[in-house]
């Protein structure tokens, strides 16, 4: 080769450099779930503040985030995972796709949202899985809401119960591992008998949380007055309701250790491209202003302390006892609970 053919060479090299150089902490890519959902104007205001780009990567649900993360790992096609929650995050942890990072705005988390203690996972909102009613079902019918899960094995909830798939739903696995918090894995009546009393007294499962509750769900046409969903459904109700409504037509049951806090974080990939900005990011969910601009589009709450939530989430009840089960021992069992459900009560 002649020495201007090594120069060329070398200059073509160094321009790549600089050109690569140029793209880190300019761009930044956040994969997420699909229903992941911010106004543009906050996705502006960081953007404006950083003179950055931001792209939303969807990746299908939380769990084919994950998967499409893990399947990336070392070498991934964005910067941040958004939407990891405690019921994968055993999982995301095993796998050690994330670098490890503690925002200063963390200190305004109360402590039972921070679900991952090895910091590398930051908490950014909030939701409870639980049963919702049909509130006119019941009343026609005079049917009171169970105040105990066992009630919901008793003749009178017979074929009037829809529940999810936790092998593909991810209230599904929620309202799975309520049960088990509930019922224990090991006592004189534990998880799996009640599920099996559920299946014969005509325990209705679809693969989704959408399927069930507009179409399963009494309230949108179904036959089935109670759905596994969230403790936010209510207030989304009143609020999406095309004639203004003062109450909501559903209502939630909140049984003692029988609902689920699911508890969503962000997390920076090993091998991001835009670190230090995928850090600002970190550090801007956690500010009020992220914070108060999701509650009325994603329905979940915001971890942060002094954030506010719109009116209306007064119907989004809070359950004084959610179910006490470990994002860590959810991690070690989270297959095995999901295979034994699955041979009781499908098969």
């Amino acid at each position: 080769m002649s020495r201007s053919s090594i120069v060329a060479a070398v200059m073509l090299v160094l321009v790549f450099a600089v050109a690569c150089g140029g793209d880190e902490d300019s761009e930044l890519i956040i994969m997420t779930h699909d229903s992941f959902d911010i106004s543009e104007a906050v996705i502006q205001e960081f953007e404006d503040a950083n003179d950055a780009t931001v792209v939303i990567q969807k990746a299908g649900d939380a769990g084919e985030a994950l998967v499409r993360a893990i399947l990336e790992k070392g070498n991934p096609s964005a910067d941040l995972l958004y939407g990891i929650d405690n019921t994968y995050l055993g999982r995301a942890l095993e796998q050690e796709i994330f670098d490890t990072y503690r925002p200063e705005l963390l200190d305004q988390v109360p402590a039972q949202f921070k679900f991952d203690e090895s910091g590398h996972v930051t908490p950014i909102n909030y939701g409870y899985v639980n049963l919702n009613y049909d509130v006119n079902f019941l009343a026609e019918n005079d049917l009171t809401p169970p105040a105990r899960l066992e009630e919901l094995t008793a003749p009178e909830w017979k074929g009037k119960l829809v529940v999810q798939n936790p092998a593909s739903s991810s209230p599904g696995l929620a309202f799975l591992i309520s049960t088990i918090s509930y019922f224990g894995e090991d006592d004189e009546y534990d998880y799996l008998d009640f599920w099996r009393d559920l299946k014969a007294n005509d325990l209705l499962v679809k693969d989704g949380w959408s399927d069930s509750y507009y179409t399963d769900f009494s309230q949108y046409g179904g036959d089935r007055p109670l759905v596994v969903s969230y403790a936010t459904s209510p207030a989304a109700e009143v609020f999406f309701s095309e004639t203004p409504i003062d109450v909501p037509p559903t209502g939630n049951i909140l049984i003692d250790k029988a609902t689920f806090a699911q508890i969503e974080g962000i997390g920076i990939l090993k091998g991001a491209n835009s670190k230090d900005l995928a850090k600002k990011f970190i550090d801007f969910a956690l500010g009020t202003t992220f914070q108060e601009d999701f509650p009325d589009k994603m329905f979940v709450y915001p971890v942060n302390q002094n954030a506010s939530t719109p009116d209306f989430f007064k119907f989004a009840e809070v359950p004084s006892l959610p179910a006490d089960i470990s994002a860590n021992e959810i991690g070690e069992k989270r297959e095995q609970w999901i295979q034994a459900w699955t041979k009781v009560v499908l098969r």
